[in-house]
């Protein structure tokens, strides 16, 4: 049976979040791993308070993110580098990304009582850097799954993909290695098509894919393709939204092309998967209209814009971070 303790000590759990937080944005982990550093030394490099930076580094201590020496000196433990800029496998720009949701997050209450929070900023109209964080953090959670489904679905007979707000192209890359004949066009805001850019062309598919700027909220769609992936998309709209995408897709694809929705695929009590149901809050206090939605309404919202043959790929992990359900439909 759980204790008054246990209880209180889930709800103490925001404390180590933000101290990890705090330490990303001050991008402690990536200092420390470049050079070990006393408190004295690394404040002066941050330009911060030495008695605040000491009490932070060594809580970090206590959690097993450093480790301190004997002469006082911080570096980071094998967790601890996960965070560091300079690590292969780094997730700091999902850490970050998590800071910015941080805020939102912060007016859960107000927007239980309004409905919507009054002082969330979509992802859509981040600054420079915090948008850079944001595209960095999607590519790191993706780097993985990504090729886990581009191994699992079968798209041999696509020519083409369109990869619909494909951020730093993680998924495209998955399925053009997957698919050696494929060629694909990633549409995304132009904003964000730089940074795209520069994640093609540092795997080396530059010469297979295409790029177009665009916002699907408010443009057309690049015709042509056969097969148009929405890749964690349709939680960020309301289910008007993706009824208008889902239409803009439909017009933008060939006879007999197919939709790929990769998301959080809810159950009929929207309990199941767990992390679904965490998400849909994290879209309540991020978005305008974002949920996470039931496989009946994704089959419903589909179909209202001419899809056919709706199907449950795969049901998927009660993982808040894969978010790997898959649902496919096609034109006639």
């Amino acid at each position: 049976m759980p204790q008054e303790q246990d209880v209180l000590a889930q709800i103490r759990q925001f404390m180590t979040s933000r101290t990890l937080l705090t330490a990303c944005e001050l991008d402690l982990f990536s200092a420390l791993d470049r050079e070990p550093s006393s408190a004295q030394g690394l404040a002066g490099a941050l330009h911060v308070d030495v008695r605040a930076l000491t009490r932070v580094l060594d809580c970090l201590v206590t959690l097993d993110y450093l480790v301190k020496d004997a002469q006082g000196r911080y570096r980071p433990t094998a967790a601890g580098r996960f965070l560091s800029s300079t690590h292969e496998q780094t997730v700091l720009p999902m850490a970050l990304h998590l800071a910015h949701t941080w805020n939102n997050w912060h007016h859960l209450t107000d927007t239980v009582r309004k409905g919507e929070n009054p002082h969330q900023q979509h992802v859509t109209h981040l600054e420079p850097e915090q948008q850079k964080d944001f595209i960095g953090a999607m590519h790191v959670v993706g780097r993985e799954l990504s090729e886990d489904i581009a191994a699992l679905y079968d798209a041999s007979f696509a020519h083409c993909l369109l990869d619909i707000g494909g951020g730093s192209g993680v998924y495209t890359m998955a399925f053009l290695r997957a698919n050696p004949e494929l060629r694909a066009i990633i549409f995304d805001l132009d904003r964000v098509i730089p940074l795209t850019q520069e994640f093609v062309a540092h795997q080396g598919f530059a010469d297979r894919v295409d790029f177009v700027a665009g916002d699907f909220y408010q443009d057309p769609l690049p015709p042509g393709c056969d097969l148009a992936l929405l890749s964690a998309i349709i939680h960020q709209n309301s289910r008007e939204e993706n009824r208008e995408l889902f239409t803009k897709i439909y017009s933008a694809l060939k006879p007999g092309g197919r939709v790929l929705i990769r998301d959080h695929i809810m159950d009929a009590t929207r309990t199941k998967p767990g992390a679904g149901a965490m998400f849909a809050l994290n879209m309540l206090v991020n978005t305008r209209g974002g949920d996470t939605y039931t496989l009946e309404e994704a089959k419903n919202d589909l179909q209202q814009a001419g899809f056919s043959h709706i199907r449950d790929l795969r049901s998927g992990q009660d993982s808040f971070e894969r978010m790997d359900c898959l649902v496919e439909g096609r034109k006639a």
